[in-house]
């Protein structure tokens, strides 16, 4: 197989190429440059978003394009135009944002949309993400596959949210622990999502399709336990109850990253229903390898993870920690 990857070096993209080049597939990378490609690929140097930005691309062709592009989806629609007569299948890893807000429990691929992008609108999140599926469907039909997913972690994340559990657990001392311990999580470990859009892309997917783990995958409680475990830490979890945490001004997600108190936003993001990718052969790895495999890889770095320039970082403040603590 042939694959063209529309970025590759970093997060997705690189756990993309990496899965690809493991498979013995012919890996093209097209990226700006501004990081190293994964050993064993193709490198094509450009700016999508330039006038000339696509001219590397003027010649060849592959079986799978993928692409994991978040901002203007007028980059989705130029590429996806050029490379319509000389790619079999494009991968367009979209994100279950595209759902209308909040996307009530159990919900699949059917919900409502939030809106198209306008020539007027805000370019927010969820819209460039609809706006890509669209650019992507209207040059490939249903050689388009979409790939919704969710909470996306393991080694290489670039947005911070494992990693600061794990940096905090190695810190050590009483970790504030939001609860309720058994909370159910869902999310997709970057590499089974990576294993998953190949394989569907090879077997002749299109559509869309939910890609996250099964709800209670794994629980807060498993979760930050295997954090403290992997890192030997002799940290202590001090469960809080949601009220007490909310009462105290902490954000849920961003300074507590991965949490969601119960309740709506909780049962949207942690409560889909993803028969059709299970269905598909979606499978997902305990969240045991996820956690280790992530530690390990900061390891690699010396315990500092990259950070992405167009995303604030994540986690509570020692401060705001030790007030927390407090009141608790």
């Amino acid at each position: 197989m042939k694959l063209l990857l529309l970025g590759g070096t970093e997060f997705v993209g690189r756990s993309v190429a990496e899965e690809a080049v493991a498979r013995g597939w012919e890996v093209t990378v097209f990226h700006r440059g501004h990081h190293p490609p994964p050993a064993g690929v193709t490198a094509r140097h450009g700016d999508r978003t330039t006038g000339e930005g696509l001219s590397s691309l003027a010649e060849g062709a592959w079986d799978v394009v993928v692409d994991t592009w978040s901002g203007d989806p007028a980059a989705v629609r130029d590429v996806a135009g050029l490379l319509r007569d000389r790619a079999g299948r494009y991968v367009y890893i979209s994100s279950r944002s595209v759902y209308r807000f909040p996307p009530p429990a159990g919900q699949d691929e059917s919900g409502p949309l939030v809106d198209p992008p306008s020539a007027t609108g805000d370019l927010d999140y969820a819209t460039c993400k609809r706006g890509g599926e669209i650019a992507a469907t209207e040059a490939f039909g249903d050689r388009a596959l979409l790939a919704r997913a969710g909470l996306i972690l393991g080694p290489g994340e670039n947005v911070g949210r494992l990693p600061w559990w794990l940096t905090r657990m190695a810190r050590g001392g009483v970790v504030a622990a939001p609860g309720p311990r058994d909370l159910p999580l869902q999310y997709i470990d970057t590499r089974d999502l990576a294993r998953w859009v190949l394989d569907a892309a090879a077997g002749g997917l299109g559509g869309a399709y939910d890609t996250v783990s099964p709800p209670g995958h794994t629980t807060m409680g498993e979760l930050l336990e295997t954090c403290a475990r992997v890192t030997g830490s002799a940290a202590e979890l001090r469960w809080l109850e949601p009220e007490r945490i909310l009462a105290a001004g902490v954000e849920p997600w961003t300074e507590l990253p991965i949490w969601l108190p119960p309740g709506e936003m909780h049962g949207g993001l942690h409560g889909g229903n993803v028969a059709k990718a299970l269905a598909a052969g979606l499978r997902c790895r305990p969240v045991a390898e996820t956690v280790a495999d992530t530690w390990a890889w900061l390891g690699g770095l010396g315990g500092t993870a990259p950070q992405r320039p167009d995303l604030p970082p994540v986690g509570l403040s020692p401060e705001k920690e030790a007030g927390l603590l407090a009141r608790s």
